[in-house]
């Protein structure tokens, strides 16, 4: 029995799950939230048209994870404001919204993001 793989298999029936209700138009993109061992990813995509509007990743060195994730948060929030973009959908990928992805969120947040 391979945890690895069944923990992965879970993540991934969770965002199908999550997927089916939430979805993101050029007024309300979808915010998308991917995170590895090692670093975050954060999208502004529009489902109707298929793009990504914005793209910001941990991959530089911003400290220690959470702070990474924090500086994700921020950064795409100030992305979204250059697009003029106020309001969001919020797609956490399929994890628990505790550490990182609520690190990314509440940044997210404070750079004037609504969700």
């Amino acid at each position: 029995m391979n945890y690895a793989k069944i923990k992965t298999e879970k993540r991934e029936r969770r965002h199908k799950r999550i997927r089916a209700k939430v979805a993101g138009t050029a007024d309300m993109p979808r915010l998308s939230v991917y995170k590895s061992n090692q670093y975050v990813y954060a999208q502004l995509l529009d489902d109707d048209k298929g793009i990504t509007l914005a793209y910001e990743a941990s991959n530089k060195k911003d400290g220690t994870k959470l702070e990474g994730a924090k500086k994700v948060g921020t950064r795409i929030a100030e992305k979204a404001k250059t697009l003029k973009i106020q309001k969001v959908v919020f797609d956490r990928g399929g994890f628990i919204y505790t550490g990182k992805v609520k690190a990314l969120a509440d940044a997210a947040r404070e750079g004037g993001l609504k969700f």
